[in-house]
């Protein structure tokens, strides 16, 4: 009875990401809480101080021709959505979902990924529409091709993860060391991805405050630019504490813990 017992806990840990909790002390409980804390509020910050830049400063939002400004509002707003808060968010929840079973983890994850996907998209479908609009150059920036790479790689990292971490489970023993031996990768990938989301955002807003507001002679900073430099420096905050979090806190790595629960 004691034998059977110990084996069902065995196998209770190894669907769960929870295996080596009991090892944490109080401050580590502490330091893993605030920190979750943190970048939960900051990813949902950034989303909303940029919606609330484009209401307040830029008009709002629109699709039509007689007014292509509103229509390029849509691409700051979608891709700090797409590319910072649904993909931070997808990458936290193996911080966040500890105690959950692996297998909803993973369609949370792929959810959230899911829901990056059409932001980003569409975003870039209303700038480019907006440059032909507009008689402006695709691509001719360092921001342009940053963010032409990101959004490659994200689309490339979610159709390889959702083949080989979800379709595959069809064949769970058979594809197990596979899959293990591909986690290492996914994830490197995957914190390329986003750090190259990050970069394409900041080097994004810092063309529309060099072609827009800094185009235009103030005597001093103005509300806009304030604005707009929170974003950015929100941005770097949220890249700063979701490193932090996914490199391990209180001593934990993503990686090690995929490693030895890879299906």
């Amino acid at each position: 009875m004691r034998q059977r017992y110990q084996v069902k806990q065995r196998v209770q840990r190894t669907r769960s990401y929870e295996s080596d909790d009991h090892e944490r002390g109080a401050c580590e409980w502490c330091e893993y809480a605030l920190v979750i804390t943190l970048a939960t509020i900051l990813l949902i910050g950034v989303s909303a101080l940029t919606i609330f830049w484009v209401f307040y400063y830029r008009g709002g939002y629109a699709w039509a021709d007689e007014n292509p400004a509103k229509q390029f509002n849509l691409h700051p707003t979608l891709m700090v959505g797409g590319f910072i808060t649904f993909s931070g968010f997808s990458v936290l929840l193996y911080r966040i979902c500890r105690c959950f079973r692996r297998i909803y983890v993973k369609l949370l994850h792929a959810i959230f990924h899911a829901l990056a996907f059409p932001c980003i998209v569409i975003g870039f479908l209303a700038v480019f529409d907006y440059h032909n609009k507009s008689g402006i150059n695709n691509f001719y920036s360092l921001h342009s091709w940053i963010g032409l790479v990101a959004m490659g790689l994200f689309g490339i990292q979610y159709a390889v993860g959702f083949f080989s971490f979800l379709l595959l489970l069809i064949c769970n023993k058979g594809t197990a060391n596979f899959r293990a031996s591909l986690v290492p990768v996914h994830a490197a990938f995957g914190i390329l991805t986003f750090v190259l989301g990050v970069a394409a955002c900041l080097t994004g807003l810092t063309e529309k405050a060099l072609f827009d507001i800094g185009a235009e002679k103030y005597s001093s900073m103005t509300e806009e630019s304030i604005v707009v430099n929170a974003i950015g420096m929100s941005i770097v905050a949220v890249a700063v504490v979701v490193m932090f979090t996914v490199r391990g806190t209180g001593g934990y790595r993503l990686r090690k813990v995929a490693a030895q629960h890879p299906s």
